[in-house]
């Protein structure tokens, strides 16, 4: 049986649900909105990710005997509120942009419909995973973008929580980094994975010549080499002289990474090494990575700019309450109006309007019910009447992000600080 989710949650979650059982407003249809008011870091676009996991995460979102047991001898929770609890299962609805796709600040990129008390104990979980995954991708895919096609691995476990770098992989991968290092990742979600050997088993052996066929013998010529660990020049005669020209790669690991790989390149080359490609790692991140376009690398390792979101850990999502059943049972909008976390009311659709070359010009949010001329429509089923209907191959939401991303404008891949790329209109 797959572990309970249902106390990834703060506690505040319950108290309103047991506050709101004893007013008789938690049994009251609402509507959550997730979306973010801003793009942080000056970022032009976001990424969406960590759908999937967030469907699997809700379906295992069960209270059972020890949870609430916990709660109970805590005080958190009291009788009523403990039987609510024990016979929890969402039944509500839940829509959402695919993952892989694209949004903006206000997208509503996660619409919950549902009772007070089986939506509002929902917010933790969803912001968590979706706050962590949105935030990696969307770093993932400037990493992506700034490579030019040239594939880069995620290796960024050991930076980071270790479930935190399982689900980083996960969204790298969305957002088109091409495998990982990462062997959970591997067996959950089917990522593929990628490895040889660290520094370590260089200074493991007698000398580095040892340690290179150790490798070969083991992983075939084919393999890919670090030679940075004493000298590289040297390092590289070696590799080639043991491998031959069926020497499948050489890493580099430190020092000025453009001049080191011209030097090893030009090394390679007269040797007879042609086909050898040089992979490059060591704190890279999207900057260092257009840095070295020029450079004759063949690929990238990514690490702790990764699993940090390169400089933004967290996509500032928020889930927010927008319409409530009134007591005569109609359904109105509601809206924060805190000074600097203003919120629209209503429930929204979101539509994509294309310019006739097929390019995103504008995101539009719809509270009238509003459909505008040419919207394709963003918001998709994700559960229906509690049953999970939206989930997909992993490689759906990756090729998703690569043709949605293809029609973005062209300033919208440049990595200076800047404006949404897409202007978002309400009607």
């Amino acid at each position: 049986m797959a572990m309970s989710t249902a106390l990834l949650t703060d506690h505040y979650e319950l108290t309103m649900v047991k506050a709101g059982l004893r007013s008789g407003a938690a049994h009251r249809r609402t509507v959550f909105e997730v979306f973010a008011r801003h793009l942080p870091g000056g970022r032009r676009y976001g990424v969406v990710a960590g759908t999937g996991r967030l469907l699997d995460a809700l379906e295992n979102f069960r209270f059972g005997e020890e949870e609430l047991t916990f709660l109970e001898d805590k005080g958190i929770i009291d009788r009523p509120t403990l039987e609510f609890l024990a016979d929890y299962r969402f039944s509500g609805n839940v829509y959402g942009y695919r993952e892989g796709d694209l949004y903006f600040p206000a997208s509503p990129i996660l619409v919950v419909e549902g009772t007070f008390a089986e939506a509002v104990v929902l917010e933790t979980l969803i912001l968590s995973i979706l706050n962590h995954d949105c935030a990696i991708a969307s770093a993932a895919s400037r990493m992506t973008n700034a490579a030019a096609g040239r594939p880069i691995i995620e290796m960024g476990s050991r930076r980071t929580h270790e479930q935190a770098g399982v689900a980083a992989a996960r969204a790298a991968y969305v957002a088109g980094f091409a495998s990982t290092s990462n062997l959970q990742a591997g067996r959950l979600y089917g990522v593929p994975t990628a490895g040889t050997a660290a520094h370590a088993f260089t200074l493991l052996h007698d000398s580095e010549k040892d340690a290179f066929q150790a490798q070969i013998d083991s992983l075939g010529p084919s393999t890919t080499l670090l030679v940075d660990t004493y000298d590289v020049a040297e390092a590289v005669r070696t590799a080639v002289e043991l491998a031959g020209n069926k020497l499948g790669a050489v890493r580099i690991d430190s020092g000025d990474l453009a001049v080191a790989a011209q030097e090893v390149r030009e090394q390679l080359d007269a040797l007879g090494a042609f086909h050898t490609r040089i992979i490059v790692t060591s704190d890279l991140d999207e900057y260092a990575i257009a840095a070295l376009a020029a450079a004759p690398v063949d690929g990238y390792g990514v690490g702790t700019s990764l699993v940090t979101g390169s400089g933004v850990p967290t996509a500032a999502l928020v889930y927010k309450l927008v319409a409530r059943e009134t007591a005569s049972g109609r359904l109105e909008p509601v809206a924060k109006r805190s000074v600097g976390k203003p919120s629209r009311g209503g429930r929204k659709e979101a539509y994509r309007l294309l310019d006739s070359s097929g390019h995103i010009e504008t995101e539009v949010i719809a509270t009238s019910g509003a459909v505008p001329e040419g919207g394709v429509p963003l918001l998709h089923p994700l559960v229906l009447n509690g049953e999970i209907v939206g989930r997909e191959p992993l490689e759906a939401a990756r090729e998703r992000h690569r043709t949605t991303v293809a029609t973005l404008p062209l300033d919208a891949l440049h990595l200076a600080r800047g404006y949404p790329a897409i202007p978002t209109e309400f009607i």
